[in-house]
């Protein structure tokens, strides 16, 4: 745990005190007109998939590039001039635009609810292996002088993690009892009925697996993919941008989780750039997305029953 705090408070140290307040500010201002003008839920309302990726790719274009212009304008450090880095600033937001419209529908069934549980089994994983794909093509291209994207468990100190995990638990447990929570939590019910047959305990199971693999997808794209792919000319400063960015992938969310999701992003972001690897991160961000669901399970079971 020490050494996770000496990376975050020598982070804060280091960097410029200018360019971070500007992120931040930037980033809550895209957050505020975000939630005052509905900005998320009208670009999901159209019906193109031309019209959804480019306004996406224009989103989060901006969350990722104006925080390197700042650093451009604050530090005189010009990574603009790297034609490399260039086009991976506009990769980064094209592929996650891809990531964030793409739906492949199959046909499992004539149940609707049946069909609609399966779907929800296979996309999550069938988006791991093509942004996966995509990132790994990216990694050969321009980034094999390094393991792929944080790929290693390299010293790896695993305790720091387990123990941030332990510090959630009750803080998890306090929040299942409130009802913003209860609404969003287990996600399973999102997608199916109570008394769906897919309410058993390996559909759940099943579903959670699945669930968590986007996490997986999540941190191989920021934390490796955005942050060790720009290491090379943007060392540490690379940090900034993708919390940025990964902040407005949460504008769907309720607002304080859209917060404290570009926090998250730079202290996941500080944990790799020291540690390069993704795995410490993951285990916190996935090991805190179950404890949510199984918290929304056990508050659902004594107040109602599944």
């Amino acid at each position: 745990m020490k050494s996770i705090l000496r990376y975050i408070s020598r982070y804060f140290y280091e960097t410029d005190k200018r360019v971070l307040i500007g992120v931040s500010v930037f980033t809550a201002g895209l957050i505020f007109i975000n939630y005052r003008f509905k900005l998320d839920a009208g670009i999901s309302s159209q019906q193109s998939f031309a019209a959804k990726w480019g306004s996406r790719l224009v989103l989060f274009f901006v969350a990722f590039a104006v925080p390197y212009l700042l650093y451009v304008l604050l530090n005189r450090k010009n990574y603009f001039r790297h034609p490399t880095f260039l086009l991976l600033l506009f990769i980064g937001p094209a592929l996650f635009s891809l990531k964030m419209i793409l739906n492949i529908p199959f046909y499992f069934s004539d149940n609707a609810a049946i069909n609609n549980y399966w779907n929800h089994i296979t996309y999550w994983p069938l988006l791991l292996l093509i942004i996966g794909s995509l990132v790994f093509v990216c990694w050969r291209l321009f980034s094999n002088d390094q393991p792929f994207y944080g790929i290693t468990v390299k010293n790896i100190e695993w305790k720091p993690y387990l123990i941030m995990l332990i510090i959630m638990i009750p803080l998890i447990a306090a929040a299942s009892t409130q009802p913003d929570f209860l609404a969003a939590y287990p996600k399973l019910k999102m997608i199916t009925a109570h008394n769906s047959i897919h309410q058993s305990g390996w559909h759940k199971l099943l579903f959670e697996l699945s669930y968590g693999s986007d996490f997986v997808t999540i941190e191989l794209f920021f934390r490796g993919f955005l942050i060790l792919a720009l290491i090379k000319w943007a060392g540490k400063d690379a940090i900034l941008p993708m919390a940025c960015f990964y902040c407005t992938i949460h504008f769907g969310k309720p607002l304080g989780e859209c917060i404290s999701s570009y926090f998250g992003g730079i202290l996941l972001g500080i944990v790799v750039y020291h540690t390069r690897s993704i795995f410490g991160g993951l285990m916190v961000h996935l090991g805190i997305a179950w404890l949510m669901e199984l918290g929304g399970y056990i508050a659902l079971s004594l107040t109602k029953g599944i």
